[in-house]
């Protein structure tokens, strides 16, 4: 009898990591390998900060006409607007007309969140998401879980340094791209789970913060902060 629970066990153990690796190969071929292509503009574009390629993309979408207002999610409390405009010096007048800063998010749920916010301010109702392609997956996970009721336009940062097809050879992108998966995975459970993340329990100890009911959320546009 013994014998044939260990055995069971090793082989629902065995089952379970085919099941993990299978999904990990899924989430690869979930991960974009070049900027999507848009067919039609959006009312507001959202950019997830982590890297100065993101908001350079954003920006650039921006001024070609995709959208009318842009929001640059999860911005560290250093930095500025003018320090952003001055590193965007081709677009630099957007930043005084149509760009909002959110210092408040600090990760993926955070951006969801923050980004509903502003959609409601603007009375969006289709977004681009900018982010990095590696990103990208859990990045839709979250906003659609909370943006249900919103057209989401991924729009994928590729860079060099990251290959999702031979992320094997180097030993920084199997593990930027194993932790992401497991980010993604802990994303799918958590948003099957609760209702609304902004007030959900997960979310807010995932984030570490409390719900906010009202006040400013985005920066003033008329000032350099």
């Amino acid at each position: 009898m013994f014998g044939f629970a260990v055995k069971a066990a090793a082989g629902l153990f065995a089952v379970g990591v085919l099941a993990v690796m299978a999904g990990f190969f899924l989430f690869l071929s979930a991960v974009p390998r070049s900027g999507a292509p848009l067919l039609a503009p959006a009312d507001g574009i959202v950019v997830l900060t982590g890297g100065a390629q993101r908001v350079d993309g954003a920006v650039a979408l921006l001024a070609g006409g995709h959208a009318r207002r842009l929001l640059v999610s999860g911005v560290y409390a250093r930095t500025t607007r003018a320090r952003l405009a001055s590193q965007n010096p081709e677009a630099a007048k957007l930043f005084n007309c149509c760009v909002d800063l959110d210092y408040r998010a600090r990760n993926t749920i955070g951006n969801a969140i923050e980004t509903r916010r502003w959609a409601r301010e603007h009375d969006f109702r289709t977004l681009i998401v900018v982010t990095s392609n590696y990103h990208m997956p859990r990045a839709l996970v979250e906003m659609r879980s909370i943006l249900s009721d919103y057209e989401l336009k991924p729009y994928a940062v590729v860079t060099g340094s990251v290959d999702p097809d031979t992320w094997w050879r180097s030993p920084a992108s199997a593990r930027l791209l194993l932790a992401e998966y497991g980010k993604y995975l802990v994303a799918l459970v958590r948003t099957r789970l609760e209702s609304d993340p902004e007030y959900a329990p997960m979310s807010l100890m995932a984030g570490g913060r409390k719900p906010l009911f009202s006040g400013a959320w985005f920066a003033d546009r008329s000032t350099g902060g």
